[in-house]
């Protein structure tokens, strides 16, 4: 009788620990995302200046023509 309990605590005690590690990693991947998405914006809003720039570097050189 001590054998198959002992079998089933470790069990339980397996799926405790995979079950905080599966917490760890969500928490995780969820702080990842967060700084994805704030890299994206920021890669966009540098996309933008520099278009705008580009821009306004075209039209000065259309004047000086």
């Amino acid at each position: 009788m001590f054998w198959p309990m002992l079998a089933i605590t470790l069990g339980f005690l397996g799926l405790a620990v995979l079950g905080v590690l599966a917490v760890k990693v969500f928490v995780e991947a969820q702080r990842l995302g967060k700084q994805v998405a704030a890299t994206t914006r920021r890669i966009n809003r540098a996309a933008e200046d520099l278009e705008r720039a580009a821009t306004t570097l075209a039209d000065t050189g259309e004047a000086l023509r």
